[in-house]
């Protein structure tokens, strides 16, 4: 497909890269959970007795569970500080890794307290369980949130997302909202740390109410004005590549988005059975005034069915996402790599990017190079450069190796590089950059492995 967006003369000079807001975010979260522990800690009196030790230890578990749920949310609601500056990618495994932390709390919250209420009242475990979730305050919402958040960790797992379609391992994510709303009541009802406590109360409620009210701006209220005021629709659909897909989008005033080259929307086609799914793609070419571009590789039942779109049929999208832009550039000197269906976001960097770029396109064979065409014209215009990394007549891949890639850029430690491609590729990449001298830091990199 000739592209049919406007090309830009690039800057000589790269602009200095923003600094990244992951560290003071960070601090601050770890900051509410000490906060939390300084909670319970003067809360509590001398601790006497097996009973004592369990019921406290399930309290501070408790405590620390609910805080980390609604961390949970709070990542989840896709703040654009947290999307753009620090990167969908680096947000979603911390996501991941709370997640972790939050089932394990859960558990030792869970098991502590009626250890704990079981040798207080010398009852059996099972007779302390019954009458804990039968007879106490909220005690019964709570245990269907607990239920809840255990499905939502058991499809979180690995081996079990593997083996699941996105769209079952994402609708049932989304329940993680109902299970916090029904554990929150118990929070307040039962824990000695907020009766009669009134500002960790009101602390406790801000807390929530604020995650919610970021869940309701970002992911309702937001998305809703984006497409009643740009109004999307598919113009065309072009293959580029076998099993490759581009599609052109119009809209109204699609300048006004924000988005930039590197980065993604999740888009919903309301038409061809494929309005129940929202999935990331990346922007293949630079935004204009009235168009985007995603390119599509035929992965799954979704990105197969992306190449039956009509014109016409109406789009739901939601972004931009992603900090994989010239914001991260350090250096006048980028070498984008990309392997597979990662050309698209290289793409839109290539032609945008500013200084000295250079591109390395890994694909198995010539017929699969996406946007090849494209990749040359640009190449000649902006004076840059396109190299190929293609299999052996026999099959055998070319391996990027710190040897081979001093060889091609002795100067590379000096580069930014940018990695887009399967996971595995990029990390197997990444170690070869920093065995060849590449700094961390000028190495960027953002995954779509959610």
């Amino acid at each position: 497909m000739t592209t049919v967006y406007e090309r830009r003369t690039a800057p000589a000079v790269a602009p200095a890269a923003r600094r990244s807001p992951a560290g003071p975010v960070l601090a601050l979260l770890w900051a509410g959970a000490a906060a939390v522990v300084a909670l319970w800690w003067t809360d509590t009196g001398s601790v006497v007795g097996t009973a004592g030790w369990l019921t406290g230890a399930g309290r501070i578990a408790g405590l620390l569970c609910g805080y980390a749920c609604a961390g949970l949310v709070g990542l989840m609601a896709r703040v654009p500080l947290l999307e753009r500056r620090i990167g969908s990618d680096r947000v979603a495994r911390w996501h991941a890794m709370a997640g972790r932390y939050t089932i394990s709390l859960l558990v030792a919250h869970v098991v502590l307290i009626l250890l704990g209420y079981a040798a207080q009242d010398q009852a059996s475990l099972l007779h302390e369980a019954v009458t804990v979730v039968l007879d106490y305050p909220e005690m019964l919402k709570a245990t269907a949130g607990t239920v809840i958040l255990f499905a939502v960790g058991i499809a979180s797992a690995r081996a079990v997302r593997h083996r699941t379609s996105y769209e079952f391992w994402y609708y049932v994510h989304l329940l993680t909202y109902a299970a916090v709303f029904l554990s929150f009541g118990h929070q307040l009802a039962l824990g000695n740390d907020f009766n009669g406590h009134a500002f960790a109360t009101a602390a406790w409620y801000a807390l929530y109410l604020g995650v919610a009210a970021l869940v309701l701006w970002f992911r309702i209220l937001a998305p809703v004005r984006l497409n009643l005021r740009h109004r999307l629709r598919v113009q065309s659909v072009h293959r580029e590549a076998p099993g490759v897909y581009s599609v052109v989008v119009q809209g109204h005033r699609l300048d006004e988005m924000g988005a930039r080259a590197g980065q993604f929307f999740r888009w919903r086609f309301l038409g061809e059975g494929m309005g129940w799914t929202s999935t990331p793609y990346s922007l293949s070419a630079p935004p204009r005034r009235d168009l985007l571009r995603i390119t599509v590789k035929a992965l799954g039942d979704h990105s197969a069915a992306v190449s039956l779109l009509r014109p016409g049929t109406r789009v739901w999208a939601e972004g931009p996402y992603g900090s994989l832009t010239e914001d991260r550039q350090t250096s006048p000197k980028s070498l984008l790599i990309a392997a597979g269906v990662g050309i698209t976001p290289m793409r839109a960097l290539f032609e945008t990017l500013p200084g000295d770029v250079t591109l390395v396109y890994r694909a198995r064979t010539a017929e699969d190079l996406a946007l090849g065409g494209e990749l040359e014209a640009i190449a000649r215009w902006r004076g840059a450069k396109v190299l190929y990394a293609l299999n052996g007549q026999d099959g055998r891949r070319p391996r990027l190796t710190a040897q081979n890639l001093r060889a091609t850029f002795p100067d590379l430690a000096v580069y930014d590089v940018y990695i887009c491609g399967p996971h595995g590729f990029a990390q197997d990449l990444y170690e070869e950059l920093r065995d060849a001298g590449v700094p961390d830091r000028r190495i960027h990199h953002e995954s779509f492995e959610f």
